[in-house]
């Protein structure tokens, strides 16, 4: 980090910076605009309170995406999103994509509660795009030990959203009838 701090410096990261992060934390809450504006406000407001003491980082986009993702799982931690249909969520299919703000607040809140090598790698199929080719290069892995990885991060992320899946036939139970209600008599 660079001890040199000052204002137009600020500015200058500010204006190189707030798209990408902007970008990065809408994608993640399905586009919600008020939502992602509160985020990356707070991002911004840590780093203000961060950079003059510390000054400015080598990377400050690297630095805020970092507290960005944090303040990202520390929203979803404390907000849970409503019930959800299972079947609504096919994050199997390759061709899925949390776009929709109900689906992507679902997907965070359950990489949330993940492993961060599980959410990271998920976020980067998910929310960013990349290919499995393009994450193994990130991390100099494989394409077969990064498909390895999708698919437990994937099942860890069913387990979690299974938390907060309504039943499936909740619009279709059955009314009780009267005699389910009448005490059990034993015939001959």
């Amino acid at each position: 980090m660079s001890r040199t701090l000052a204002e137009e410096d600020i500015l200058k990261v500010y204006r190189e910076t707030i798209r990408p992060l902007y970008a990065y934390v809408s994608r993640r809450v399905g586009g919600d605009k008020s939502l992602a504006e509160d985020l990356v406000q707070d991002t911004w407001m840590r780093a203000l309170n961060s950079w003059p003491g510390r000054g400015l980082p080598d990377e400050p986009l690297a630095w805020l995406v970092r507290v960005a993702r944090n303040t990202l799982v520390s929203h979803f931690r404390r907000h849970q999103p409503e019930l959800i249909d299972p079947a609504s969520i096919a994050i199997e299919d390759e061709r899925f994509s949390p776009t929709a703000p109900d689906t992507a607040a679902v997907i965070s809140w359950g990489l949330a509660r993940l492993r961060r090598a599980h959410a990271d790698v998920l976020g980067d199929f998910y929310f960013d795009g990349k290919s499995v080719g393009e994450i193994a290069a990130a991390r100099s892995l494989s394409e077969r030990a990064v498909e390895g990885r999708l698919r437990r991060a994937r099942a860890k992320l069913k387990t979690q959203l299974e938390r907060i899946a309504r039943p499936r036939d909740t619009a279709r139970a059955l009314p009780q009838t009267e005699t389910e209600h009448a005490p059990h008599t034993r015939t001959k």
